[in-house]
């Protein structure tokens, strides 16, 4: 509350106004500190990832799922396992249109670099439209 000094009355007089000068500095200061810790913040990881020979390519209608399990077995759909050396020959036999997207479902316990092998091994194979498939976390499942 601020005080006016009136000529005629000789008396002070309250000025109902807000002074929004001290609260303006202070947003400022603020603002500031952000400015100067928000670079700070940001923390960068190195990762080192395995390189993939895979193109992207347009999406087909029709899905096909590949299970991949630990050491590496193929598995389409309901169709008998395969090891991944023979992927070249069997794939064919149940995926006749190399433009068929095939939905990779891989083991939580495969490597990376194993899951990027199998990517590749269905690249060199023709098979470019590949999507990886995994299992959403519920927000009331997480404790």
């Amino acid at each position: 509350m601020s005080f006016q000094f009136s000529s005629s009355d000789h008396e002070l007089q309250e000025n109902h106004e807000i002074n929004v000068t001290p609260f303006i500095d202070v947003i400022l200061v603020l603002l500031i500190i952000f400015m100067v810790a928000a670079p700070l913040a940001t923390v960068s990881v190195s990762v080192d990832l395995p390189t993939s020979s895979a193109k992207p390519n347009a999406s087909p209608s029709q899905p096909v799922y590949l299970s991949v399990g630990s050491g590496q077995m193929l598995q389409v759909d309901e169709h008998p396992a395969f090891s991944l050396e023979e992927a070249s020959q069997k794939l064919p036999q149940w995926v006749a249109n190399k433009q068929t997207r095939l939905y990779l479902r891989a083991d939580k316990t495969l490597p990376y670099q194993s899951l990027l092998e199998v990517i590749n091994t269905l690249s060199q194979a023709g098979y470019q439209q590949v999507g990886l498939v995994g299992i959403a976390q519920s927000a009331s499942s997480s404790s």
